[in-house]
């Protein structure tokens, strides 16, 4: 049986054809001349009935290699981590599937609720005192922290450590260069931000300092440090952290941050091929009006109920306009949802062993590798990541992995040209001791 998607028989034809005062579709393209007109067929193949287009879509589908199918130790903002199954069970039902904007409070509690729970949750993460409804994602949250940071120092320079990850850098100029903002990078000093540089490079045009935490290598930087030098410069100071190493790690609220961002994906969220994602954003009392996005409010009804609003919400899709430090509309409620839910669900002593085990695992897979004679860069404490020198192109030794049923590291010399025949390599709490230990082997007979 052949079965259109969008079915259409021959009476619909002539009746639309007749309505519009025509005998064919030919005559619609009368006044283009013949000699400009598509006179073939197209180069693709022949319509297929949906069960054949199925079985060829599930044929091509399974060429693909992913998390489920392979052990994957690529990581770079985007991690292989455990989602409880009740996550999609929840995200699924209609209430929250299909609901957007929740203007209308009195009809929309739950998803006002689920979001303020997603705010209290990365306040105690962050140990910031105010959170938003959420944003697109790591990087633009970061972004948006940049100009938040030059409007209300009413400066026009931000500084930002190589150390984070490379795609938050491009987004943050993006949106500088729409607001004339400069955007300098400090150099690195062993896999992390260095120190002496930015003593050089900070001064009163400062608007903000800007690092990762852990870094994009997985080193843990003393962010206590940058935020003392950003504060006696009258600057603020901007941190983009992995929300799960929060759980272990003194919260940046804590050592002095002024704005803590990053993306929520660790929790609940699919890799999905990069997104979409949830990016989080949470800022010190002092800036909670600037605050980018949409907040939600515990509040109490006429009858004393307990009740959920939008609020302090003076801002760009309502009345700021020219003078909002920020466009954006909308927020990421579904993902932001999700991630409520797998902390939910994990609780707070579930996700702390989830951090550790992301430390101990790494651990166990640095040393592995010393000991198979591999060159692993940078020392000191680190967090999901490391950095290994493969010394061979990244890309052909990928390819020989995954033939082992093994996703290789991020090749670091796509963004670091100092680090050709590098990658960086992710192991969360997924990632089992048979694996860790075949993904080494597998190393050691290529290089063999």
């Amino acid at each position: 049986m052949k079965h259109r998607y969008l079915p259409m028989t021959e009476t619909d034809k002539k009746e639309m054809l007749g309505t519009i005062g025509i005998e064919s579709i030919d005559e619609l393209f009368a006044d283009i001349p013949e000699k400009v007109r598509f006179q073939r067929d197209y180069d693709i193949k022949p319509a297929l009935s949906e069960t054949d287009l199925l079985k060829e879509m599930t044929a091509l589908a399974a060429q693909n290699a992913d998390s489920r199918s392979h052990a994957s130790f690529i990581g770079a903002g985007v991690y292989d981590h455990y989602k409880p199954v009740i996550v999609d069970h929840v995200i699924s039902r209609s209430e929250f599937y299909t609901a957007y904007t929740p203007y209308q409070p009195e009809l929309s509690q739950g998803e006002l609720q689920a979001i303020f729970e997603f705010q209290t949750m990365i306040c105690e993460l962050t140990g910031m005192a105010i959170a938003n409804s959420s944003m697109y994602d790591g990087g633009t949250s970061l972004a948006e922290a940049g100009t938040l940071a030059a409007g209300h120092t009413r400066r026009k320079k931000l500084l930002i450590s190589e150390a984070v990850h490379p795609e938050y850098r491009d987004v943050v100029r993006t949106y500088a260069a729409g607001q004339s903002i400069e955007v300098v990078d400090i150099p690195l000093k062993d896999g992390k931000t260095d120190e002496d540089a930015l003593a050089s490079m900070i001064d009163g045009d400062t608007a903000a300092v800007m690092v990762q935490y852990p870094n994009f290598f997985g080193q843990i930087e003393d962010i206590g440090r940058f935020a003392d030098m950003a504060h006696e410069h009258k600057a603020l100071f901007v941190v983009s952290a992995n929300p799960l190493a929060l759980a272990v790690l003194t919260p940046p609220g804590k050592l002095g941050a002024d704005i803590t961002v990053g993306d929520a994906q660790p929790f609940g969220i699919p890799e999905s091929f990069g997104g979409p994602h949830c990016g989080y954003f949470a800022v010190t009392e002092k800036l909670m009006r600037k605050v980018p996005g949409r907040l939600v409010g515990e509040t109490t009804d006429e009858e004393g109920r307990r009740g959920y609003v939008l609020t302090l919400q003076a801002r760009e899709q309502h009345i700021r306009r020219e003078k909002a430090t920020s466009n954006i509309c909308s927020n990421q409620a579904l993902n932001a949802l999700a991630a409520s839910v797998a902390m939910t669900a994990l609780g707070r002593q579930g996700v702390r062993e989830m951090a550790i085990q992301n430390i101990s695992k790494t651990r166990y897979a640095i040393e592995a590798f010393k000991n198979a004679g591999f060159d692993v860069k940078f020392k000191g404490p680190s967090f999901n990541e490391f950095v290994v020198d493969f010394k061979e192109p990244v890309g052909q030794v990928n390819r020989r992995l995954l033939d082992s049923g093994i996703i290789g590291g991020y090749d670091l010399g796509l963004t670091y040209p100092e680090l050709q025949g590098h990658a960086l390599i992710a192991v969360t709490e997924k990632r089992t001791k048979e694996e860790i230990d075949a993904f080494v082997q597998e190393m050691e007979a290529i290089h063999a």
